[in-house]
């Protein structure tokens, strides 16, 4: 059941002089069997430093944006070209790379909550195709702008361009990058903000604030790397630096900081990003704590934090206040060493109040958190509701599974089980899986790791399990594609079908797009089937989604949208392309493995 807020009164004005949070709504609680929403804001209620809660035309932080979205008739159009290039963000020495506009990372794609977005895409890379997924973004009724070659689209052959459209029904931050192969670990990839509501007040954004790791050899050979230490049970190679908005100083002193110039008094807000290929990071900002507003694109109840930890694809969006003497700050950015990333090299940034010096700041750092490898706490959705429990709690007690063993399967009703243990996904770039729902053909190869959920408007409830024995026994941050999914629970060894159901969260749990399946345990998750389409869940270590640790759901095939005739011409030429390509094949084809970058 869907618990919703009816919102009675906003703030036209305040006169306090305070940036304190003003939250400016009463709350009356109704209840609705299905996804309506009924949330009215005052219109003098408008966006700004005092009321960052309100939007516009009775839209709010309040409102449930899986039930209800503004619609603005406005389109905001980009163009991206991915090209063979160079990169040197830390200054140790150009490598090749793959980007977008030739920039690393690539540009910032903004836009308001319920413009429609148009984003062009010309490959112009001399001897790879591509394919841009847009990481987050719920593409309710547009599955065939997922960008996932293999699964929603064929990939684009070199020389060839899309168009990729669809309707920011949410707002919040999140990030765009290559879903082919290593092409995002060679940096094509780049921010996305959605403008909306929030659930604190701040006077200035920052805007993003992009991390992620760096190595020096391309993708290409650290993947292979990491394929080959993987069969083994060894790490993938370490990461060379970290890298912070496009920037870093690397070990031997060369390269630069990034530096942000704040006005002392000021609140501010900050988009964190993890873009990385196979490290979970903290962040902090000496001497300022964070107040966290958004997990994923969720508004959250507003909670304080000096360190926050962002496994690979998340993002927390925070708001701190230039308060403290007028100096220079660092910003840290740490591999999580208790999340099984294990480099020794540090992400820093300045942040620097007008007026103080140019010198590297001398500030020291917050105490380390002991928090373990796990989503931040307390994680709560400022819109309330509840996950209907009634089909898991009837089912899960029946479910004939040993979840001990490595599959991907469904009990035929609501219950999915899928047990990890690089079960490989492998899929086909010149047949993805759209072309065999819309030619009707059900002969799906067993290497899609395809299980069908056939009806819409149920709950779809998950149980992840790390197998024992696996090889690599560490947290995997899991990345669910057009839907939010909410946590029920996670634990430790083998869910027990018996008693860890009492132990799940059914009122109000975390909902984001990514979190962690501990390492050694299970994950269980749940979502409304709400939006027909065929959906990837994956891990997001590249290297380990190269080897397969993923699998792809079709969501009520019936009624999901079917490719058009762009969509058959993109495939018809890559399908040429791939009689005779630059590079072939030899991952998963979903990312990191096997496609040098020149």
């Amino acid at each position: 059941m869907r618990i919703q807020y009816l919102v009675s009164t906003c703030l036209a004005a305040i006169t306090s002089t305070s940036l304190a949070e003003h939250i400016p709504f009463d709350h009356i609680l109704t209840t609705s069997a299905t996804p309506t929403s009924t949330k009215v804001a005052d219109s003098a209620c408008t966006n700004g430093p005092l009321t960052r809660s309100c939007w516009s035309n009775g839209y709010s932080v309040a409102t449930d944006f899986d039930a209800k979205w503004p619609t603005t008739g406005n389109t905001v159009s980009y163009n991206l070209e991915i090209t063979n290039g160079t990169c040197n963000p830390d200054g140790h020495g150009s490598k090749p790379c793959q980007l977008f506009n030739n920039q690393y990372p690539g540009p910032l794609i903004t836009a308001n909550w319920g413009d429609t977005i148009s984003v062009t895409v010309k490959n112009s890379l001399t001897a790879n195709g591509t394919g841009v997924h847009w990481h987050g973004i719920r593409q309710l009724g547009t599955c065939p702008q997922d960008g996932v070659p293999g699964i929603t689209e064929c990939p684009l052959a070199p020389g060839d361009t899309k168009t990729y459209t669809f309707k920011a029904t949410q707002f919040g931050t999140t990030w765009y990058h290559s879903h082919y192969s290593s092409q995002y670990g060679e940096g094509a990839f780049g921010p996305i903000v959605i403008n909306g509501p929030a659930s604190a007040n701040y006077d200035i954004d920052l805007g993003p604030m992009m991390l992620n790791d760096f190595y020096y050899q391309t993708a290409f050979q650290v993947g292979s790397i990491a394929h080959q230490n993987l069969q083994n049970g060894a790490p993938p190679p370490p990461a060379d630096n970290l890298i912070v908005n496009g920037t870093n100083k690397n070990a031997n002193g060369g390269g630069s900081y990034g530096k942000v110039t704040l006005t002392k008094g000021k609140k501010y807000r900050l988009r964190l990003i993890n873009m990385s290929v196979d490290n979970n990071i903290r962040v902090s900002l000496d001497n300022h704590p964070f107040q966290v507003i958004t997990a994923d694109l969720v508004p959250i109840k507003p909670f304080v934090a000096n360190w926050v930890l962002l496994a690979i694809g998340q993002r927390y969006d925070v708001i701190f206040t230039a308060n403290q003497t007028a100096d220079n700050y660092w910003f840290r950015a740490e591999v999580a060493t208790d999340c099984a990333s294990s480099n020794n090299f540090h992400g820093r940034s300045i942040f620097t109040y007008s007026g103080a010096s140019g010198n590297d700041p001398t500030t020291s750092a917050f105490a380390n958190p002991s928090t373990g490898c796990v989503d931040m706490s307390p994680l709560v959705p400022w819109v309330k509701n509840t996950v209907d429990s009634t089909a898991f709690v009837n089912q899960v007690g029946n479910l004939q599974v040993d979840l001990a063993q490595e599959q991907a399967t469904t009990n035929g009703q609501n219950i999915v089980v899928w047990a990890v243990n690089f079960t490989a996904i492998n899929v086909d770039w010149d047949k993805p899986t759209l072309e065999y729902v819309k030619t009707g053909n059900t002969s799906y190869p067993s290497v899609f790791n395809l299980i069908e959920i056939p009806n819409e408007g149920i709950w779809s409830y998950w149980i992840i399990q790390e197998t024992p024995g696996t090889l690599v026994p560490i947290p995997h941050p899991i990345h669910l594609h057009g839907h939010d999914f909410y946590v029920l629970g996670t634990g430790s060894g083998t869910f027990d079908k018996s008693t860890s159901p009492s132990t799940l969260q059914y009122d109000n749990p975390i909902r984001r797009d990514t979190t962690f399946l501990p390492g050694g345990g299970w994950l269980a998750i749940g979502f409304p089937t709400d939006n027909p389409g065929a959906w990837l869940m994956h891990c997001h270590i590249a290297w380990h989604v190269a080897d397969g640790l993923a699998v792809q759901f079709l969501e009520s095939k019936s009624t999901m949208p079917l490719p058009d005739s762009a969509w058959e011409s993109t495939c018809s030429k890559f399908q040429t392309y791939d009689k005779n390509p630059g590079w072939p094949k030899t991952d998963s084809g979903l990312k990191a493995r096997g496609i040098e970058s020149q």
